[in-house]
C-alpha cells in the first residue's frame, strides 16, 4: 500500500543562474527524499527589491498551499535582498553567506560582494577555453572526425550507447576538456585491435563498459526488436570490448551504476588530469 509524502516546495533564489544553488540543493535533498516529496521553483536573476518581494510573495503562497514553510536556497549576495526574503515564512539556507563569513574571518579580508561572480565571463580567457572545449568535444563524437585529435585531452573508447557521449560533454562543459569518443564495433573485435586512427594516443584513451543487461534496454529503446539491441549481441561486444581494453593495457570503469558525475570524476583522477587541472574564477 503507496502512502501520500508530504509536500514541500523548495525554492531556489539567486542573482545570477541559480545554477549553483540548483546544484547544491539537488545533492542535500537526495537525503531526504524517502520522506517528503519536493516541489523545486526556481527564481533567478533576483536583483532588485521588486524581484525579491515577488519571491516573498510566492514563498508565502506555497506556505499556505504545503501548510508548511517552504525551503529556500539562496546564493544572494545583497544583504538587502536577502532580508527581504527571509521575512517570508520560509527556511532560509544562506549557501555562500557562512563560508564567506568564515573565510573571510581567517583571511583577514572583507569580501568583495559582486552580483554573478561565481560564473564565468563571456568574455574571459576560461569561457573562450570552455567554449572551443565543447565544439571540439561535438566535432569529435562518436568517431565522426578524426582530424585534431593530438589536441584531446581524454578519448573515451567503449561499445555504442554505454554513456560516451554524455560523459565527454560534462567533461567539456565543467571543466573544459577536449574530448574525443570512438565506439568499437564487431569489425574492431573481429581484427582484434583497436582502430588504427587511436593507436598514435594510447595515453589519451580511457575506456567505458556496460551491464550487458543494461545496454540491451537503452539499445531497445533506440532500435527495437534489432540484433543491434539484442542481448547476445550486447553480451557478445561487451565482453569483446573489455578483453580488447584488458589487452591493450587501457584502463576501464563500468557506467552501470554510475552517474555522468561519478564517471567524469574517475576518469580525471585515473587519468591525472584533477592533478594539475586549474579553473579560473572570473573577476
Amino acid at each position: 500500500m503507496s502512502t501520500t509524502l508530504p509536500q514541500r516546495t523548495v525554492f531556489i533564489v539567486s542573482d545570477s543562474t541559480g545554477i549553483t544553488a540548483e546544484t547544491f540543493s539537488n545533492s542535500v535533498l537526495t537525503q531526504f527524499i524517502s520522506d517528503f516529496d519536493f516541489k523545486q521553483a526556481r527564481e533567478p536573476y533576483i536583483t532588485t527589491v521588486e524581484k525579491a518581494k515577488e519571491v516573498f510573495y510566492a514563498i508565502k503562497e506555497a506556505h499556505i498551499a504545503d501548510n508548511a514553510k517552504p525551503i529556500v536556497f539562496s546564493t544572494l549576495v545583497d544583504h538587502e535582498l536577502q532580508n527581504i526574503i527571509k521575512e517570508a515564512p520560509c527556511i532560509f539556507l544562506d549557501i555562500f553567506g557562512s563560508c564567506v563569513q568564515q573565510l573571510s574571518n581567517a583571511l583577514e579580508v572583507s569580501p568583495k560582494r559582486v552580483v554573478g561572480r561565481s560564473h564565468l565571463d563571456a568574455e574571459s580567457a576560461a569561457y573562450r577555453k570552455r567554449m572551443d572545449a565543447i565544439n571540439f568535444t561535438l566535432a569529435h563524437d562518436d568517431g565522426q572526425f578524426v582530424h585534431g585529435l593530438d589536441q584531446a585531452d581524454v578519448i573515451l573508447v567503449g561499445v555504442s550507447r554505454c554513456g560516451k557521449t554524455p560523459t565527454s560533454l560534462y567533461l567539456a562543459m565543467q571543466y573544459g576538456l577536449k574530448v574525443a569518443n570512438f565506439p568499437l564495433i564487431p569489425e574492431d573485435f573481429e581484427r582484434g585491435t583497436l582502430p588504427s586512427t587511436l593507436h598514435p594516443f594510447k595515453d589519451k584513451l580511457f575506456g567505458l563498459s556496460i551491464n550487458p543487461e543494461r545496454l540491451s534496454q537503452i539499445r531497445e529503446e533506440r532500435r527495437p526488436n534489432s540484433k543491434y539491441a539484442s542481448i547476445v549481441q550486447c553480451v557478445m561486444e561487451v565482453e569483446a570490448a573489455e578483453d580488447m581494453m584488458k589487452q591493450e593495457g587501457i584502463e576501464w570503469l563500468s557506467t552501470t551504476t554510475r552517474s555522468v558525475e561519478e564517471i567524469s570524476t574517475t576518469v580525471l583522477h585515473i587519468l591525472g588530469l584533477d592533478r594539475n587541472m586549474k579553473k579560473t574564477l572570473s573577476v
